[in-house]
């Protein structure tokens, strides 16, 4: 992160009047911004100055969204946002599985913006705690991979192994949707990413164990088509 604790935001968008409106309101909530219309002015700013979040469109002259998506998760674990008026399913997977974290479709509300760009911020926060090897403590959650123990709240919950793993996984990603391949082949293997029925079965449990409501779940939300996003709750207003 900046050394002025001040995070640094690189918005990639080749519509002038978006990054102007992008750039003033991040900047108004306290973000140091950049701005490149398209992939390869991005990539050529980041060769001097390292983002902490990438917010990127995907259709763009020269490179394009997605292989901006490329390039960046190739060399770096940065936060990076799609904005896009392309909502349909396919591109959404298809921007996921090229290294974005998240898929904000236009038009969007500002609220909608900054609640996006919090959760990645923190969602990178807590990678690094778990590069170090601490407990992720996050939201209603402390999740202590050593001790093997989940606690909600105050209240502890027994998990199985798998159902553990698959926790931790979601838990070190808050507020990323993560698509069903993602999450088959991180918690199953690579050799399960054609089996969507492990993910159903364990989620269901996780949703079982940890939800106040099952049938209406606040922590394992379902991103229809897609995969699922973890909020951990106790988000920052």
């Amino acid at each position: 992160m900046a050394t002025d604790e001040k995070p640094n935001i690189l918005v990639v968008d080749d519509e002038p009047q978006i990054a102007r409106v992008l750039k003033t309101t991040l900047a108004s909530h306290g973000y140091s911004i950049r701005t490149a219309h398209d992939g390869d002015e991005a990539l050529q700013l980041m060769k001097d100055w390292s983002p902490d979040l990438v917010i990127t469109d995907l259709g763009m002259p020269n490179m394009d969204g997605l292989a901006l998506c490329r390039h960046v998760r190739a060399k770096s674990a940065v936060p990076i946002i799609v904005l896009s008026v392309r909502g349909e399913e396919r591109t959404k997977v298809e921007a996921l599985d090229a290294g974005a974290d998240d898929y904000v479709t236009k038009p969007f509300s500002v609220n909608e913006l900054l609640a996006r760009v919090r959760a990645a911020l923190r969602r990178a926060a807590a990678a690094k705690k778990a590069e170090a090897g601490e407990a992720i403590v996050i939201g209603d959650f402390r999740i202590d991979p050593d001790a093997h123990s989940v606690y909600v709240g105050q209240r502890e919950v027994k998990l199985t192994p798998k159902e553990f793993d698959l926790l931790a996984y979601l838990a070190r990603h808050p507020g990323k949707v993560l698509t069903h391949r993602a999450l088959l082949a991180a918690v199953w293997g690579a050799s399960s990413t054609e089996q969507p029925e492990y993910l159903r079965v364990f989620v269901g449990h996780l949703r079982k164990k940890l939800e106040p409501d099952e049938k209406t779940p606040r922590y394992i939300v379902t991103e229809p088509w897609v995969g699922y996003r973890f909020d951990p709750g106790d988000e920052e207003s």
